[in-house]
């Protein structure tokens, strides 16, 4: 039986694309390994979305293709964005490389796979493997990736093999994006923006339920913007509502909303459905209006604010998370003071920073990049100092109380601790709760009283054995 390794990189967007070619080669009665050495065939899922994405992309590919000069590897594919940006470029530059799939060929990658003759046989129908099934939107794809605009969109019905842990799993709501910021290059390869049918993701929500997931993380470029295309209107609220219904389900969270469509029916949705937690995920990327101007998105620091607040009035409890560009062409020290002043005053809860990356095919391409690298740095480690003193603080204000927490086994630190998360806590990006005292099994939601506080980190105790989950606030 051939053995395929997969490396996904990027977000959880490429993550579900990255599982939907497994499922296809799972349904294809090909084995899968998370061991590259023991690969026949080795899959890179690469990212384009900034330079430093786009370079560990390629470093990854060459650190793969020695698994294939050594003998132990036959076939390496690349697969996804970086794919589908720079196809030309890539087929010249990357010999090393037996296949090139982009975003509309995800469920071409048994083709993939094979090598031509097998393939040929594998089409004829000699070679005892399922065809995968066939996009949403219908249609065959080739196996060269062409660039351009991609328009794939998977389906419930889309063979898919979670690679997390049984009880967590990434929905995408939708694919593409219209939004026109300037510094992004992602419609450009990922294409407008296309919502699937709410029918279609409740179907795939009961599936994953009926499959043990508890926890359902909704992603898409932009959430806020779900149905417009389909003229659903409040496309977001009457979909978590529509989940919210899906027996199984115990933690909803949306992610990736736009300011300036954050609507009061997708806030009372949150505020109103018992299975969807309180949390948002809304990039703001910069608290001067000025910049913001240039980035093409609008808005202003007091606008900002203003939305925070009737955010959390309408949504007791909310936990905020967001991110910022710094460094944005033009920006000035006092432009960066707008941002450092909105920290400060918004006090989120959690808080990326990125460095702005100049990127061909983005309308911020045209303009200079004269905020000098060491600038943009220090301003990142200026804004990431700030946050880090918000979160402690609001740390520490949960020390004393209960919480429920969804465990995930054994600390990766130490098999002393297991770890888990709040609600108020995302995966992977959000920190953790260290539990030192008490059990209890990965998967469960057990109650831990809070001891200690860090400016990530959280430290518990199981406060009573593992009962029925409640709602997610504190207890």
């Amino acid at each position: 039986m051939v053995k395929v390794g997969f490396v996904s990189l990027g977000c959880p967007k490429n993550l579900v694309d990255s599982e939907v070619m497994m499922g296809n080669l799972e349904g294809a009665h090909f084995e899968l390994t998370g061991r590259p050495e023991e690969a026949d065939v080795l899959v890179v899922n690469t990212c384009a979305f900034i330079e430093s994405a786009k370079q560990e992309s390629i470093d990854t590919i060459l650190e793969m293709a020695r698994y294939k000069q050594a003998g132990s590897c036959k076939r390496l594919v690349v697969a996804g964005c970086l794919a589908q940006r720079y196809p030309e470029q890539l087929r010249d530059s990357l010999p090393e490389v037996d296949a090139f799939i982009g975003l509309d060929q995800l469920e071409s990658i048994v083709e993939a796979v094979l090598p031509a003759i097998e393939r040929e046989s594998w089409r004829s129908g000699k070679v005892a493997a399922a065809r995968p099934a066939t996009s949403a939107r219908g249609g065959s794809t080739a196996l060269a990736p062409d660039g351009g605009r991609a328009s794939y969109l998977y389906s419930s019905r889309t063979p898919r093999k979670l690679a997390g842990p049984p009880w967590s799993a990434y929905l995408k709501i939708s694919e593409g994006c219209d939004n026109p910021c300037a510094f992004c290059a992602i419609p450009s390869f990922r294409g407008s923006y296309r919502s699937r049918r709410p029918e279609d993701i409740r179907a795939e929500a009961e599936k994953l339920a009926a499959a043990g997931v508890r926890e359902l993380n909704l992603i898409a470029q932009d959430s806020t913007f779900y149905g417009r295309d389909l003229g659903i209107e409040h496309g977001p609220a009457r979909l978590l509502r529509s989940l919210d219904e899906v027996s199984g389900l115990r933690w909803i969270r949306l992610f990736y909303l736009y300011p300036n469509r954050v609507s009061r029916s997708l806030l009372d949705a949150i505020a109103e459905c018992e299975r969807v937690v309180k949390y948002v995920d809304i990039p703001l990327q910069s608290g001067s209006r000025t910049v913001l101007q240039r980035m093409r998105r609008g808005g202003s620091r007091a606008e900002m604010l203003a939305l925070l607040e009737r955010m959390r009035r309408s949504v007791p409890g909310l936990a905020v998370r967001t991110t910022f560009i710094v460094g944005f062409p033009g920006e000035t020290e006092a432009e960066f003071r707008e941002t450092l002043a909105l920290v400060r005053e918004a006090e989120f809860d959690h808080a990326g920073v990125f460095t702005y990356s100049h990127e061909d095919g983005t309308a911020a391409f045209s303009l200079p990049d004269d905020v000098p690298p060491e600038a943009k740095q220090d301003r990142r480690e200026q804004l990431l100092a700030v946050q880090r003193r918000i979160a402690w603080r609001r740390n520490r204000s949960r020390v004393g109380k209960t919480f429920e927490v969804l465990c995930e086994g054994t600390s990766p630190e130490t098999e002393h601790l297991l770890a888990g998360r709040m609600a108020s806590q995302a995966p992977e990006i959000d920190g953790a709760v260290l539990i030192n005292e008490g059990s209890a099994s990965p998967g469960s939601f057990v109650p831990v009283a809070i001891t200690e506080a860090f400016p990530f980190d959280l430290v518990g105790r199981v406060a009573v054995p593992a009962r029925v989950p409640g709602p997610p606030d504190a207890v």
